[in-house]
């Protein structure tokens, strides 16, 4: 990053600037100030940048915990009747569970295709988050489990690779891991207080008005979802190129600029893509390393598929269901610290595989734990080593975000894709847990087990390609072709 002030960097005009609003830019003033006066030392500007969005980002955080809350509700729920009362049978609670994942990965991509084109994530992802809530409401009431389910995985859809896609517009490859990291932490922070949140309502609210304890479940947790959709309307921010109200000129300039000089040495590559009119879909399917990455994210979402059972895996303990609830949250708190401190250090290191590798494989060793014994205490501590794989999954998706992002409209496309194609493990992981396999549940360990080997080999690849070609990179470069772009591995 240079370090020149900010003063000495041409102004380029800003693609806001050309609406017709009264409250726009005016790029003629900002020229001349940029010119004759000068902005403060860029490095103050940036700090200050970051620090504003850093602040409004964190609703995303938020979000995200009432997003899984949302989706993982019916685990604690079957905890306190939800199975007798529908009357469901041997697989009919996975099917529903599974049920979401349909929904979920067919909206995807058009959704990140629509909000690349909108650009307004501001009223689009709080949209979302207002529908999914209602449809969490009506869980409660129970119109059909598995069509609800469907539809809930329809309208949660758009938020995560939205997210990730609002993080790759405004935050530097270096910076976007932590912040990823952060945006993780939501999941386990809904795993452990949703464990919490979810004990206190089936323990206090059994019977009232005459409904059962797991109907006030949904009945509260779809409630806070819509609540905290209206403020999220005024708080998340749009793209660097859309008016911001809450930045001033010279921060909406730089926010451009960085992103900018982020990606300089793949302009060539996105303007040819521009002149050939690929749209972003078809430029994210050519991609193999799409297709690649998809099959690895593939393979972690059923190694990671015990979060959506880990109600049923602490109750193997053998303790009831209220304690149960509550043992979920120790494991999980140590998970988001994990996460975020592998992801900040993966960051500063500039590496990726090495601290993928290492959160699966200490999953690994949890998982072998579990199998080989039903003593209490070591279960309980293998639930802790299982938990901070997420790690892994946080990394993993800074990886991806740096290594497909650009053009926008092929990263926006191949971020969804990926995650989209990546929930058929999520499908698949829904049936590795059989109720007749507990309660040491010794094959599903097995499969997660296999899962989790295959995606370090297949990690391992991705990553030996990367440094191919930075290498074919460096010597571009060395040939005096200026290309400054490298990938992170």
């Amino acid at each position: 990053m240079s370090n020149r002030p900010f003063h000495e960097v041409a102004y380029e005009r800003l693609p806001c600037e050309d609406n017709d609003i009264e409250d726009s830019l005016d790029s003629d003033t900002i020229a001349r100030n940029v010119i004759n006066v000068g902005f403060p030392e860029r490095q103050h500007v940036e700090r200050r940048l970051l620090r504003k969005l850093d602040l409004r980002m964190s609703i995303l955080v938020l979000i995200y915990t009432l997003n899984y809350i949302d989706r993982n509700n019916a685990a604690a729920a079957r905890l306190r009747g939800f199975e007798d009362d529908l009357h469901l049978e041997g697989q009919q609670f996975n099917t529903i569970l599974s049920s979401f994942f349909v929904g979920y990965t067919l909206m995807q991509v058009p959704s990140n295709m629509y909000l690349d084109k909108v650009g307004r994530p501001s009223i689009y992802l709080p949209t979302c988050m207002a529908i999914w809530g209602l449809i969490s409401v009506l869980m409660g009431h129970f119109i059909g489990a598995a069509c609800a389910r469907f539809f809930l995985g329809i309208a949660e859809a758009p938020f995560f690779p939205g997210a990730l896609f609002i993080l790759s517009k405004w935050y530097k490859r270096r910076e976007v891991g932590k912040r990823t990291a952060i945006l993780f932490g939501g999941l386990m922070m809904s795993n452990a207080f949703g464990s919490l949140l979810a004990s206190a309502i089936l323990d206090a609210m059994d019977g009232i008005m005459g409904r059962a304890a797991w109907r006030w479940l949904f009945y509260v947790e779809g409630s806070t979802t819509v609540f905290v959709a209206i403020f999220a309307l005024f708080i998340l921010p749009d793209f660097p190129a859309m008016p911001c109200s809450w930045l001033t000129a010279e921060e909406q300039a730089l926010a451009q600029l960085r992103m900018d000089e982020d990606v300089a040495g793949s302009k060539e590559e996105e303007m040819e893509d521009l002149n050939g009119g690929q749209s972003g879909l078809k430029q994210a399917l050519a991609d193999w390393k799409v297709w690649w990455l998809a099959l690895a994210l593939t393979n972690i979402n059923v190694f990671l598929s015990f979060g959506l059972f880990f109600p049923t895996l602490s109750a193997t303990l053998g303790y009831n269901p209220m304690v149960s609830l509550l043992l979920c949250t120790p494991p999980w708190l140590f998970a988001a610290c994990a996460a975020y401190f592998m992801s900040r250090h993966s960051d500063q290191a500039g590496e990726r595989f090495g601290h993928i590798a290492i959160s699966l494989l200490v999953g690994i060793a949890g998982f072998l734990m579990a199998m080989t014994t039903m003593n209490t205490a070591v279960r309980y501590l293998s639930l802790f080593l299982m938990a901070q794989s997420y790690a892994a999954s946080s990394i993993l998706f800074a990886w991806i975000s740096n290594s497909i992002s650009r053009p926008p409209s092929k990263g926006s496309v191949g971020l969804a894709f990926i995650n989209a194609f990546s929930s058929l493990g999520s499908i698949a992981g829904s049936y590795v847990w059989q109720k007749s396999w507990g309660p040491s549940y010794r094959g599903s360990c097995a499969i997660c087990i296999g899962a989790g080997a295959l995606c370090i080999i297949m990690l391992w690849i991705f990553r030996r390609h990367l440094m191919k070609l930075n290498q074919e990179i460096k010597s571009k470069g060395e040939a005096g072709q200026s290309n400054e772009f490298t990938y992170l591995i």
